[in-house]
């Protein structure tokens, strides 16, 4: 039996009012989803970082996540409608390396990735101005963040990165990198344990790849077809932390994931009411 969420009073939720309503939302013009493969990207360490680097070569990264992104967004000359989204991912690595005496120790870096990529954005002659809530005084100045540029949204979903490989190089060793310590921005350096510091002596690169979708995005209006909003019917089911075990068992059971997918789906279709995924007889 299907659980009533929104029933407004009645069993039939074609009973709320229907009628067209006007919204503003984001339009996407234009994406794309992309595979990079960054090889041998500089890893800038803290003083801690480098000091472990000159006595070891065994080293490994244990895991890698995005902490900051940097996306700009730039119209692309003599191609009207066209801009060039400029995006630089700031990866946090956690390294462990071997010591003497068969001791591990752990240490981060960050490296600097960036990527570019042409998009569809369109064109628009108008500015937009929005209202701020802190400028209720009729003689208060104008915030230049209550107006925004003739240009459209950048947005970027991106995965954790992959450690595809780490080396330990040598001073001689040439290195194409992209920044230096300095200009790493506060906000990623505050995600580290020490301060970065740029080092003569040996560096550490990796190579990361990532999976990452790219959109270009404006507002619209759009007229929709709506239903009226109706107070739902469920009520929320607070902790009791007398009984944590009568809140388990008001949970459902995951069959899902005790089965494989298309045993799942196989289940699903001829409407298995006993509640078995298919598994096994």
């Amino acid at each position: 039996m299907s659980d009533s969420r929104f029933s407004c009073g009645s069993s039939d939720r074609n009973s709320a009012r229907n009628e067209m309503v006007s919204i503003e939302t984001n339009r996407i013009l234009d994406s794309c989803r992309d595979r990079d493969c960054f090889e041998d990207v500089k890893v800038l360490l803290t003083d801690f970082g480098n000091d472990i680097l000159e006595h070891t070569t065994n080293i490994r990264a244990k895991s890698a996540c995005i902490t900051w992104t940097y996306i700009g967004i730039d119209p692309v000359k003599f191609n009207r409608g066209f801009y060039s989204v400029t995006i630089k991912f700031y990866v946090k690595i956690v390294f462990e390396a071997c010591l003497c005496g068969g001791r591990s120790q752990e240490f981060e870096g960050i490296a600097v990735l960036e990527k570019k990529v042409v998009l569809y954005g369109s064109e628009s002659n108008v500015s937009i101005f929005k209202s701020n809530p802190d400028s209720s005084d009729y003689c208060a100045i104008p915030e230049p963040c209550c107006s925004t540029r003739n240009v459209p949204i950048a947005i970027v979903e991106v995965v954790d990165p992959i450690v595809l490989n780490t080396k330990v190089r040598e001073p001689e060793e040439s290195c194409c990198c992209c920044c230096c310590c300095g200009d790493i921005p506060e906000t990623v350096q505050s995600r580290i344990n020490g301060t970065l510091n740029d080092s003569n002596g040996r560096y550490l690169t990796v190579s990361l790849g990532i999976f990452s979708v790219v959109r270009i995005v404006r507002p619209a209006q759009y007229l929709i077809h709506a239903t009226e909003y109706c107070v739902p019917d469920k009520e929320c089911i607070s902790h009791e932390e007398d009984n944590p075990c009568a809140l388990f068992r008001s949970m459902a059971f995951p069959t899902a994931e005790f089965c494989p997918p298309g045993f799942v789906q196989h289940a699903k279709d001829s409407d298995n009411s006993s509640g078995k995924c298919g598994c096994g007889n």
